[in-house]
């Protein structure tokens, strides 16, 4: 009788192979909840949370100067891009009124391609995202930054929203000559380097310091650059959740120019105090 509970005792026990085999299980039970949570997560977003307005404002210093169309002379260009133009160009060229149409959580990894959670591929006339571009032009060489820094009674770089959580899932992209300069309002004062670009955020304007951070694509005197730039909801931010529904926002860019140590120009100076 003994020896018959020993052997069914030793039956019981589990070889460490048969360990092996149960620990693997659970990792991939804990994977697939952690999965199926995320899932959940997103879904919930991408039916339910939609941004309703936007307002985008775009200045630069005296010497540099931008617009949505290439010209032939510095003087063609313009100091201020308002979001009533965006919209209009958007609406020729994409097809969707950007005033009326609200964006969606989306992600990328390359910055050209963007997607829902379920891996699907955001239709670039869609409204989930925005795209346009901006051609860049200026009277001497130099490296082209963001800034938190704005006119006198005006506001530098950043976004915006009665909803405090909004801004941090926000980002907004310049890409030119194959690099791509992500600015994301909710990192700091901080550069991240991807594998496809560059992450970075911008201080407050009273601690705004102009570095390697924050500095973008260089500009050859006189020379035209189209720069693409995309706005998005960023929908694997943590901030992005059903609490940014009905959100509205506004985003203002402000770009300065320096030499390649950063320095600021002397026409950049002057268009600050403007």
């Amino acid at each position: 009788m003994n020896e018959e509970r020993v052997m069914e005792k030793r039956g019981m026990e589990k070889s460490p192979e048969a360990k092996k085999l149960m620990f693997s299980i659970l990792l991939a039970l804990a994977a697939l909840v952690s999965l199926v949570a995320a899932s959940v997560a997103w879904f919930t977003i991408a039916d339910f949370t939609k941004v309703h307005s936007m307002s985008m404002d775009i200045t630069s210093g005296t010497n540099l100067r931008f617009d949505l169309d290439a010209h032939g002379t510095f003087e063609e260009y313009v100091k201020t891009l308002n979001f009533n133009q965006i919209a209009a160009r958007m609406l020729r060229e994409k097809g969707y009124d950007m005033r009326v149409t609200p964006i969606e959580p989306v992600t990328t990894e390359d910055y050209v391609t963007f997607r829902y959670e379920d891996g699907t591929v955001v239709e670039a006339g869609s409204g989930a995202y925005l795209e346009f571009v901006l051609h860049f032009y200026a009277t001497e060489d130099m490296l082209v930054h963001l800034t938190s820094v704005g006119t006198q009674g005006g506001q530098g770089t950043g976004v915006s929203s009665s909803n405090g959580n909004l801004p941090k899932a926000m980002r907004i992209s310049f890409t030119a000559d194959d690099t791509t300069y992500v600015y994301d309002p909710g990192l700091g004062d901080e550069l991240v380097k991807g594998k496809h670009g560059r992450i970075f955020g911008l201080p407050r304007a009273e601690d705004m310091v102009l570095n390697q951070n924050n500095q973008m694509f260089w500009l050859e005197k006189n020379q035209d650059k189209p720069v693409t730039v995309h706005v998005w909801l960023e929908g694997t931010d943590e901030a992005c959740t059903d609490k940014l529904r009905k959100a509205d926002y506004a985003i203002s860019l402000r770009f300065v120019g320096t030499d390649e140590n950063n320095n600021i120009l002397d026409g950049a100076r002057k268009g600050t105090e403007e």
